[in-house]
Order: structure tokens, then C-alpha cells, then sequence
């Protein structure tokens, strides 16, 4: 019996050692997730709640605002950051972004961040009429605005149905960071064959740290340090994965983006320390791992009991 239907159970102690890229066992990967939150539509989340104990509903004018401006102001701040430092960036991105932000998708193909499927709009992949047309959609328009394959993917809210991996993998999907269940990627059961999980975080997240626990300004920079702190004494037997995930109207503000830019300058600092998008992250994976999934070859006819 597995714990989940798609990732066995093993603990980190008990992986065997994987060589690490370019010799450096420190992968950080920066996540941008950029979405689409229509106008017309209830918002995703909120800033702040309806005045007089109402319900917002459609227009929320201060709510879409808060998201805007991270598209208009905040993502070309922390997208400096990044260029002027090298630093190479995965763009969680609703593939509608491209129809409805066309100048802002052109900068971060010109600054060379990889694409990875993250829905139409922001909406569940749970709530969608046809899931599988979404996806195949999505993966569509960002490969003809990139002009190149899409091979990840992050679901909306992290959120999927029961036939999400297996559609994703139907449809030339390699890697998703769905299942955030290890500080290494991890090989994903699915009924298409292995798949790759790859690492995402809630705990270096911004959502929950300003918009959940309401953090203070600094409280990125004070988590990423308490988090490298420990990988140190982890990284003499296996490689970790340091993800920084992102929404440009949170981190993107100023008074947090100060403290992103220190974190940046720390990480860059160290010579274990090496920046890698989502499918720099998978090949390396199935690389150094060897196996091409073995463990999660025998699905059969369905999931594990």
C-alpha cells in the first residue's frame, strides 16, 4: 500500500546520492507566478475584504488593483533584480497572460525565463468544464509565444482532480510541481508512464508569508536564511532545492522587494549555490537518478490501493 496514489514513500535520509549540478548541490530556483485575474470575475484572493460585511463580488476594484499593479510596477522591479544579476527565473505563467499582458510576456521571454503551464486564467483546474482542453490550450499558447515546447507545469492553487497528472503526462507534460512533498524531484506514478515531481514550496512562498500570516517586511529574507542554514549541514549527502516563489504584487511591493534583493545577493554570494529553471531541474534529475522511473513503472490499470 502506497501513502498517495502517485509518489511512493521513501525518507529523505534513505535517497540514494545524487551528483550534483555543475558540482553544486545548493539548486535555487526562482518562480515568478504570473496570472490573470479577469475583471468580471470574483477575485482569487484579496488584500483586503469588502467594506460593511458584504460579499465582494464583481467589480472588486481594489482587489483586481493590488494585483495590477504587480503586473504594471512590481514584476518589472523584481525582473531587474534578476537581470541585472544573471539570475535565470521560471515564469508560472496563465497562458492568457500572453493575450492580455503582450508587453509584459515579450520582457520575460526577452530576459530568457522559462515558460511552465499554469492554467488559462487564474482559475482551479477543479472548476473547469474540461480540464483536458485547458491544459492543451494552455501548453499551446505559451509554446507559440515562446517557440518553444512547454514541458512544466504548476496547477492553479496547486489544485487537480483525480486525472490531472495523467492527462498532463498524455500531453507531452515532463515535470510538475504539483506534489510539494520533498526538497528533491521525486518520480510521479501515472497511467501514460514516469513522470517527474519537482520541488515547489509554501514555506519560502510570499502568498503565505505577507497575505496569510502577515508577515513582516523582512520575514523572506529572516526564512531564507533559517532554511539555508539547515540545507548546509544537509548538503554534504544530497543536493537540495531552495525554491523562491513568487506573485509580482507581493513580492514585487517595495518595502519587500528591498529584502528579496538582499536574499538574492546572499544566495549569490556562495560558491555551492547554482540558479536553475524547471526543466534545467528535471534534466538534471533524470540524469543523475539513472532509473527513468522504475520504481513507478507498474501502474497497470489504475492507482495503488
Amino acid at each position: 500500500m502506497w501513502s498517495n496514489p502517485r509518489v511512493p514513500f521513501r525518507l529523505s535520509t534513505d535517497r540514494p546520492r545524487l551528483e550534483p549540478l555543475d558540482g553544486k548541490p545548493l539548486m535555487v530556483h526562482v518562480v515568478m507566478n504570473i496570472e490573470y485575474w479577469p475583471f468580471d470575475r470574483p477575485m482569487p484572493r484579496g488584500i483586503i475584504p469588502a467594506p460593511h460585511g458584504a460579499q465582494a463580488a464583481p467589480p472588486d476594484v481594489p482587489n483586481y488593483a493590488w494585483v495590477e499593479y504587480g503586473m504594471r510596477a512590481g514584476l518589472p522591479r523584481i525582473l531587474n533584480m534578476l537581470v541585472q544579476r544573471g539570475i535565470p527565473a521560471s515564469a508560472f505563467m496563465n497562458a492568457q497572460v500572453a493575450d492580455v499582458y503582450p508587453t509584459l510576456t515579450r520582457a520575460v521571454i526577452d530576459a530568457g525565463w522559462e515558460l511552465v503551464g499554469h492554467g488559462w486564467f487564474q482559475q482551479s483546474l477543479k472548476q473547469a468544464e474540461d480540464e483536458g482542453e485547458v491544459i492543451r490550450k494552455s501548453l499551446a499558447r505559451l509554446a507559440r509565444e515562446s517557440g518553444r515546447t512547454t514541458r512544466a507545469w504548476l496547477g492553479p492553487g496547486l489544485a487537480e482532480t483525480y486525472d490531472t497528472v495523467d492527462i498532463l503526462r498524455r500531453e507531452g507534460v515532463e515535470f510538475l510541481h504539483d506534489w510539494a512533498l520533498d526538497d528533491l524531484p521525486v518520480w510521479l506514478r501515472t497511467t501514460q508512464g514516469p513522470m517527474v515531481g519537482l520541488p515547489y514550496t509554501f514555506e519560502l512562498n510570499d502568498v503565505p508569508i505577507y497575505t496569510i500570516q502577515n508577515g513582516s517586511s523582512d520575514e523572506f529574507l529572516k526564512r531564507l536564511k533559517a532554511t539555508v542554514a539547515v540545507y548546509e549541514r544537509e548538503l554534504e549527502h544530497n543536493p537540495r532545492v531552495l525554491t523562491l516563489a513568487l506573485h509580482p504584487h507581493i513580492i514585487g511591493v517595495p518595502h519587500v522587494a528591498h529584502y528579496f534583493e538582499t536574499a538574492l545577493d546572499l544566495l549569490m554570494a556562495r560558491d555551492d549555490t547554482v540558479f536553475v529553471t524547471s526543466s534545467v531541474m528535471g534534466d538534471w534529475f533524470v540524469a543523475a537518478d539513472g532509473t527513468n522511473g522504475a520504481e513507478v513503472a507498474d501502474y497497470n490499470d489504475g492507482p495503488p490501493a
